[in-house]
């Protein structure tokens, strides 16, 4: 589904915060790719980066746990939980706070895929061993 498929399905009040929080998402991460994942617009490198979503009241904001937890000091003045931040619908996008959260998220993720080439490595690098000790 596209974001424009994806829009005609919100009000109007909606599908104005949700553009400009794709817009400036897309902007960015312009190596991201955008998709529907659990119901919901969200921008993905090798996992997804960050959610959003409108409701009647806010626009969700969905980074994580991490994303959340992260920033907990900033967000007085919003209600969050642990992986969601919920934007007033009447109030301008936090737009430092979200590029913020999305650097923070960024890093989190580069972090695991260096972990995983890491291991990737290790591993290659004991099934070298144990095939040149097997050759002996």
């Amino acid at each position: 589904m596209t974001f424009k498929e994806y829009l005609k399905t919100q009000d109007g009040v909606a599908a104005g915060i949700l553009t400009e929080m794709h817009d400036y998402l897309k902007k960015l991460l312009p190596q991201a790719e955008f998709c529907i994942n659990y119901a919901m617009p969200s921008f993905k490198t090798s996992e997804v980066v960050v959610w959003f979503a409108a409701y009647k009241n806010h626009l969700g904001l969905y980074p994580t746990g991490a994303g959340v937890k992260a920033f907990e000091a900033r967000l007085e003045g919003y209600k969050y939980s642990k992986g969601a931040i919920q934007l007033p619908l009447d109030k301008a996008l936090p737009k430092q706070l979200i590029k913020d959260i999305v650097k923070f998220r960024l890093g989190e993720i580069e972090k695991k895929q260096a972990k995983k080439i890491n291991l990737n490595s290790v591993k290659a690098r004991k099934k070298n061993i144990v095939s040149k000790t097997e050759n002996k």
